[in-house]
C-alpha cells in the first residue's frame, strides 16, 4: 500500500514561497536596508504579481526586469533605497513619475500614502491598474500623461521620480509644499546618482546627492503609440 506524502503539493508550494520571501527580505537587509516598515511592505506586496509572467521566477531576486515598451522594472534594492530617502509616512500625498508595473505605487500605498502615479505609456498604465486591483491597492490613482509637465494647483508632500533625468525641473519642485521632498536620480556622466531635494519652511530648496543608482532614464512626453 502506498503511503500518502506527509505534505500536500499545495503545502509544499506554500512553504517554498515562504522560504523565497524570507530569502528576498534577508538579501535586502544584507544590502543595508533596515527600515522595518519598508521591509514589511516589501514582504507583503507580492512583486511576482507585478513582474512579467516569463520572469516571475526572478521576482523575489534583487534584479531589474525587462518590461514591454522598452521599459524596465527597477531592482528591489534600488526601489528600497529611493523609498527610504523619500521618508514615507501615512497620509502623505505622493506624486510618482513613471508608474511602470505599479509595484512601487503599491508599496507606497501599503505604507498609507495616497498616490497619484503618472505613466507615459497607456499599455503600462492599464497593466498597472490591473496589478493594483489584484493586490487591492485602493489608494493609488493611475494617470496617462507626461509626468514632467506642469500641473496646475496641485501640491504634494513627496514626489518620486522612477528614473534618471539630467536636472530636476522646476515644474516638479514647485509642486512641493514647505517640508516637502523630491527623490529621484540625476543622469550625470556615468552611473546616475540619487538626488534628494527638500523644500524648507522658508520656501527655499536644499539638494543632496547620494550614491550611484542602477536605474533607467526618464523620457518626457506622452508616448504616441503603445
Amino acid at each position: 500500500m502506498s503511503q500518502e506524502p506527509f505534505f500536500s503539493e499545495a503545502e509544499s508550494r506554500s512553504e517554498q514561497e515562504a522560504i523565497g520571501v524570507a530569502s528576498f527580505i534577508l538579501s535586502l537587509r544584507a544590502k543595508g536596508i533596515r527600515d522595518t516598515a519598508l521591509l514589511r511592505a516589501m514582504e507583503l506586496v507580492p512583486r511576482d504579481v507585478f513582474a512579467p509572467r516569463r520572469f516571475r521566477d526572478l521576482s523575489r531576486t534583487d534584479v531589474a526586469l525587462p518590461l514591454p515598451c522598452g521599459q524596465t522594472m527597477t531592482a528591489p534594492g534600488t526601489v528600497a533605497t529611493m523609498l527610504l530617502a523619500l521618508g514615507l509616512a501615512s497620509g502623505q500625498r505622493i506624486l510618482e513619475i513613471g508608474t511602470g508595473t505599479g509595484y512601487v505605487s503599491a508599496l507606497m500605498a501599503h505604507r498609507g500614502a495616497d498616490v497619484t502615479t503618472v505613466e507615459r505609456f497607456n499599455t503600462l498604465a492599464e497593466s498597472a491598474r490591473q496589478h493594483l486591483n489584484i493586490v487591492e491597492a485602493g489608494r493609488v490613482r493611475v494617470e496617462v500623461g507626461d509626468g514632467l509637465a506642469a500641473r496646475v494647483r496641485d501640491r504634494f508632500d513627496r514626489i518620486l521620480l522612477n528614473g534618471a533625468w539630467p536636472d530636476i525641473p522646476a515644474t516638479l519642485t514647485s509642486l512641493l509644499g514647505p517640508g516637502g521632498r523630491l527623490v529621484g536620480a540625476l543622469a550625470e556622466e556615468g552611473t546616475p546618482r540619487l538626488v534628494q531635494i527638500d523644500r524648507l519652511q522658508d520656501g527655499e530648496f536644499s539638494r543632496n546627492l547620494g550614491g550611484p543608482l542602477r536605474i533607467s532614464r526618464l523620457v518626457a512626453g506622452i508616448a504616441a503609440t503603445l
